[in-house]
């Protein structure tokens, strides 16, 4: 283990813990107000996430590496818990138990399977058994792909239907992340022969462009929020929320290019 190891796991647990202690938050704003113990176990996530972000600020690089590790195995058995939470929410919305609650099946689906990455990434870390450069490139695309395709049907289902021009906007980056979502598939699944550095070089360039579209429309839509510009029953935070992980997905392929390109990532500049 190294000061990679060290930059790497901090840089993952201090992005997702505070996307997972939002996700709770989230979570409970949609509940029932009758859903108490939901409420409570809500909170909690959100207390221990809070925590864990604000511990992770204590370590640098010049920390010793089995303590991270240590680390990295406390937050990943945190993560398994939230994930645990998730599904068992997303079971009693699927079977009507919760009728009258306000969190999207999809919403739920999509946040556990953000916290399972956030598991698998520190189980990684830890084992030292970090994909293959061109399998995480496909890997990483797929799922961050889905991600904002799920972002832009949220934004266009929680606008207000008055707000014509920008639900149509949302409706067609669905589409446009849906499409790339499935060529990011078939990459795969012609794997190991699709693993060329110009086919890899493409996909990664066609994918930012993309992103930086949707990351610019996730901006404005958040900045006119903040300002009650526009008519929406989005949360503040969550417009910043999603903006923030379209900023993450252009970081990972902005490291993506540079190790195509030969060029190597200095560790430091992992670290926000």
């Amino acid at each position: 283990m190294s000061d990679a190891f060290v930059a790497q796991s901090l840089d993952e647990i201090r992005f997702w813990s505070r996307v997972m202690k939002e996700h709770a938050l989230f979570l409970r704003l949609g509940f029932r107000c009758e859903d108490t113990q939901l409420i409570h176990e809500a909170q909690q996530h959100q207390a221990i996430f809070e925590d864990i972000e604000r511990r992770s600020h204590e370590f640098d690089l010049s920390t010793d590496p089995q303590t991270i590790k240590e680390f990295n195995t406390e937050v990943r058995n945190a993560a398994i818990h939230i994930w645990a939470f998730k599904r068992r929410i997303l079971g009693l919305i699927l079977q009507c138990k919760l009728p009258g609650q306000n969190n999207f099946p999809l919403l739920v689906d999509h946040v556990s399977r953000e916290a399972n990455y956030f598991r698998n990434r520190l189980e990684e870390l830890n084992s030292g058994r970090l994909e293959p450069l061109y399998d995480a490139i496909i890997d990483e695309n797929i799922f961050f792909l889905k991600i904002m395709a799920d972002h832009a049907k949220f934004i266009g289902h929680l606008l207000d239907p008055s707000e014509r021009k920008l639900v149509e906007q949302a409706r067609e980056f669905s589409n446009d992340f849906d499409a790339l979502m499935y060529q990011a598939i078939d990459l795969s699944s012609m794997r190991p022969q699709s693993q060329t550095v110009p086919l890899l070089s493409q996909f990664v360039d066609e994918n930012r462009v993309s992103v930086k579209s949707l990351r610019d429309f996730k901006k404005t839509a958040r900045d006119l929020i903040e300002e009650c510009r526009i008519k929406s029953i989005i949360h503040p935070l969550l417009a910043d929320h999603v903006f923030r992980e379209a900023e993450r997905f252009l970081f990972i392929l902005d490291m993506f290019e540079r190790s195509l390109s030969g060029i190597k990532v200095n560790k430091r500049e992992i670290l926000f």
